[in-house]
């Protein structure tokens, strides 16, 4: 399904003045583009900001006409296909900056010539057209945009040759080619190829092939990866055929041509299991691989083939596929959570193939994971398609189409393992294709795209004329008759359309969704989700280096990541949950996302969706350091008791709630009806809440509806009862220093429960202990004593005996040594200990004879020194490791 929106991609248009009439363009880099005219090639400067984008920089002659040409940023060079005297040549233009005038020198030479007694010192400023011979005719040429390496096609191969540099003298060097592999692929045709980063993509007339190059270790040979088929031999023994006619259209041997036409069934491989599509694919490497590595070796990772339409009567060119494209998706600055980016540095993260039949393109993910991302839908049938990391932009006879793309949203996945989680989100590349606009133009024929421009050919005949224009013409003067498409002269233009700024369409996608505001459909979503991506997309670019720019597209970033979060939150839908991540990434603190929710009134009577009560829960569970006002704190309880009571008095626990008036608190829990609630935990609420009030009475009366083990129970359903966590600290609460003073006990079998169920580390028990009693480190206060006893009591784990045993032992030892009293009474006497933990043993009469109470000043030392002696130390610990402080 593809959505229309009438938005506004393009912007103003300009006249490229040529001198000739153009056959071919080409364009990339910073600056570069090309129109080629018969036996000539016009080189431009394309600035974004000059009055006039495009101004003529060179111009120099060809060899013949040029067939095809392609333009590599790395090294800075043109290579063309020419044809003359019905023979084709493969040539590069280097150094064409340094053309001043069209009969300025030349240097030609073979690839791979010895160069120190050619070239001087002059040559530095000298265009070189480098020769590149051929065993076959090249058929179509593709570079790499990140090495620069030139890879063509010819009849059952490819033909790989490297960038190099070569050196003439002392700083002095120049561009030159390297033959370095040869793929041979058995019974194909290539039209089109696409080459990046080891990634090779080949489209015959109804096949697409994509192959990943690699270099294989070592000790490893290279082997044939695509073995033969029986659909392999099928093709080789109808190879003849297929070159004489058409190479998808069987004839059976048996049978008549003119009755009975075969077609292969159309198929789709992805991944691995490629390698059965039949083609055999092998080899040549030409030795040039690095010394350290074995030879290289490919793998297929994609096949399409594709079925001529013979339900109908139909050309052959309205079946053939076209616009190859490989497109690379840099890592660069990587957006967090909170809308700021992280540097990194520039690298391949994910890559993209696009191919296209005539009324309908497919769009393919090819790294890590290959998957079809989109498929797009014409309207009419298409002549040629140029894919950008944001747009697909589609001409057709008389019309400039534009799509958007996923590209950014599979590669955000590719970029970030933690996609899709509370921390983050991103729209799915699976949302439905969005068609911004159709742009008339009369006799559309090629389309390219540099940066934020779309440079269009048209060539305006007779048959390109819409038929109501013809009949208004043949209306306004009935004696002119129109010219017939031969004799009329074709008018012919080459545009630069200027498309929209990124913020600025990003803030047009955004108002234009407000129109959906109120109307709860996946509209608004859809389309605050195309401003998402575009954003996204745009952040993604390698070339943003502005930083004013940058920062203004991460504010637009973090604004579309909060009216995501504002529409999953008020529409109940299946992806409600989404709320949470997307005001995580905008940055809005929950008070801002509270005052910007409208679907909550002031009472709280309208029931909120699904989203924001997902958001809410999540984020009062959280330990965010934010504390809500009075009344937002209020509000939240009343939502909560109105919509999930069950989870209030988790709710009023949480830090966020801290300035919540406890009367009103108070009031709502004695609204909850507790049938289906944990009595205890709803008692301890109101427990805390009463004594926050400084109602002690009510306070007394709740905690003694319960026995201490189910008290214990509640603090373990509800930790922050007694202990919250800020910016990493351990912070007791009121209640827990109340129950210090008033059942230290409860608090240590409390503590003790927590650290039993996982619910608390050893350490935080420990440093609990200490902040609540006043104590620094070294100090050891005597509940935390109690704490660790009661531990021994409870049984744990025979891994933690021994750093048990050992914090007993030394501290016993030490407050002895230092005639040491306890802080406050010990909770547990020797005798307790021995009734109920095994690790504490009877002594011998005669040692209790000789260290008797009278001769120790104090009743605690006696206690201490009982239970360091009464403790079964042979099974349980070192007693080596144990000294005096």
């Amino acid at each position: 399904m593809v959505r229309l929106y009438n938005l506004h991609p393009f912007g103003s248009q300009q006249v490229v003045r040529c001198q000739q009439e153009p056959e071919r363009v080409c364009c990339g880099g910073q600056d570069a583009l090309f129109v080629a005219a018969g036996c000539k090639v016009e080189a431009f400067s394309v600035e974004a900001r000059a009055p006039e984008p495009a101004r003529p920089r060179c111009c120099f002659s060809t060899l013949g006409q040029v067939l095809h040409l392609s333009y590599s940023e790395p090294g800075d060079y043109l290579v063309t296909i020419e044809e003359k005297n019905k023979a084709t040549f493969l040539r590069a233009y280097v150094n064409w900056r340094k053309r001043t005038t069209e009969n300025s020198r030349v240097c030609i030479r073979m690839v791979g010539h010895r160069l120190e007694g050619c070239f001087r010192e002059a040559s530095k400023d000298q265009m070189s057209i480098i020769e590149i011979p051929l065993s076959e005719p090249p058929l179509c040429i593709s570079c790499c945009p990140v090495t620069g390496d030139l890879l063509v096609g010819c009849i059952n191969k490819l033909v790989l040759f490297s960038l190099k540099w070569q050196v003439v003298n002392e700083g002095f060097s120049i561009l030159d080619f390297e033959r370095a592999l040869v793929i041979h692929i058995d019974s194909i045709l290539p039209i089109e190829i696409s080459f990046c980063a080891g990634y090779i993509a080949v489209m015959t007339d109804l096949e697409v092939l994509i192959l990943h190059l690699e270099t294989a270790p070592k000790d490893e040979t290279n082997v044939d990866h695509s073995p033969l088929t029986k659909d392999t031999r099928t093709r080789q023994a109808t190879a003849e055929a297929g070159k004489k006619s058409d190479a998808y259209t069987l004839s059976a041997p048996q049978l008549e041509s003119e009755d009975f036409v075969l077609c292969q069934k159309p198929t789709e491989l992805l991944g691995e299991v490629s390698r059965q599509s039949g083609l055999s694919v092998t080899l040549e490497s030409m030795g040039l691989h690095d010394d350290r590595a074995g030879p290289p070796r490919v793998h297929p990772i994609l096949y399409r083939r594709f079925t001529p339409d013979v339900s109908s009567y139909v050309f052959p060119d309205d079946t053939k596929l076209h616009s190859l494209q490989l497109l690379p998706i840099y890592q660069t600055d990587a957006v967090t959570a909170d809308g700021k980016s992280s540097p990194q540095e520039k690298e391949l993260l994910s890559l993209f193939c696009f191919f296209s039949l005539p009324h309908i393109g497919y769009l393919y993910m090819a790294v890590k994971s290959v998957q079809l991302v989109s498929v797009y839908q014409y309207p009419e049938k298409s002549h040629q398609a140029v894919l950008t990391p944001q747009f697909l932009h589609v001409i057709t006879s008389n019309n400039l189409q534009c799509f958007t793309v996923r590209c950014s949203a599979a590669a955000a996945r590719d970029a970030d393992p933690y996609m899709d989680t509370t921390l983050k989100a991103c729209p799915p590349f699976s949302l439905d294709i969005c068609a911004l606009r159709m742009q008339l133009f009369i006799g559309l024929k090629a389309i390219c795209h540099f940066k934020n421009h779309i440079i269009l050919l048209t060539k305006a005949g007779t048959e390109d004329i819409p038929e109501r224009k013809k009949s208004l013409l043949s209306r306004k003067d009935g004696s002119v008759k129109l010219k017939t498409p031969s004799a009329m002269e074709a008018g012919w233009n080459l545009y630069i359309v200027n498309t929209t700024s990124t913020m600025q369409l990003y803030k047009e996608m955004v108002d234009y969704s407000k129109t959906y505001r109120n109307v709860r459909t996946q509209s608004c979503i859809h389309l605050l989700s195309e401003a998402h991506l575009l954003v996204r997309a745009a952040l993604m670019d390698p070339s943003l280096t502005e930083p004013g720019e940058k920062e203004e597209l991460l504010e637009a970033f973090r604004e579309s990541c909060g009216h995501l979060g504002d529409c999953y939150s008020r529409l109940d839908t299946q992806y409600s949950h989404l709320a949470l991540p997307y005001y995580k990434m905008s940055g809005l603190s929950m008070t801002d996302v509270l005052t910007r929710i409208d679907s909550v009134v002031e009472d709280g009577s309208q029931k909120p969706e699904r989203g924001l009560l997902f958001y809410i829960n999540h984020s009062l569970y959280e330990n965010v350091d934010e504390e809500l006002s009075e009344v937002l704190a209020a509000k939240v309880s009343q939502i909560i008791s109105a919509t999930e009571p069950k989870q209030l008095p988790h709710a009023l626990c949480s830090p966020c709630m801290k300035n919540i008036d406890p009367l009103i608190a108070m009031n709502t829990l004695k609204k909850l009806n507790t049938s289906g609630l944990s009595s205890v935990l709803v008692t301890l609420t109101k427990a805390a809440m009463a004594l926050k009030m400084g109602d002690l009475n009510t306070y007394k009366n709740e905690m003694k509806c319960h026995t201490e083990m189910e008290l214990v129970c509640g603090f373990i359903l509800e930790p922050r009862l007694l202990i919250l966590q800020k910016k990493g600290q351990v912070i007791p609460t009121e209640f827990a220093a109340h129950l210090k003073e008033t059942q230290p006990g409860l608090l240590v079998a409390a503590i003790s429960g927590l650290q039993k169920n996982s619910k608390m580390e050893t350490e935080e028990a420990d440093t609990f202990f200490k902040v609540i009693c006043g104590k620094n480190e070294d100090i050891i206060p005597q509940l935390l004593v109690d704490f660790w006893e009661a531990q021994l009591v409870a049984s744990v784990p025979e891994i933690e005996l021994q750093e048990l045993f050992f914090k007993l032992l030394s501290q016993y030892i030490w407050r002895l040594s230092q005639r040491q009293s306890p802080d406050t009474k010990p909770l547990r006497n020797p005798e307790d200990l021995i009734n109920s933990c095994s690790h504490y043993g009877l002594i011998y009469p005669w040692v209790t004879f000789l260290t008797s109470s009278d001769s120790l000043p104090n009743q605690n030392y006696a206690e201490d020194l009982s239970k360091l002696q009464r403790t079964q130390v042979l099974d349980s610990a070192s007693t080596s490791s144990v000294s005096p402080a």
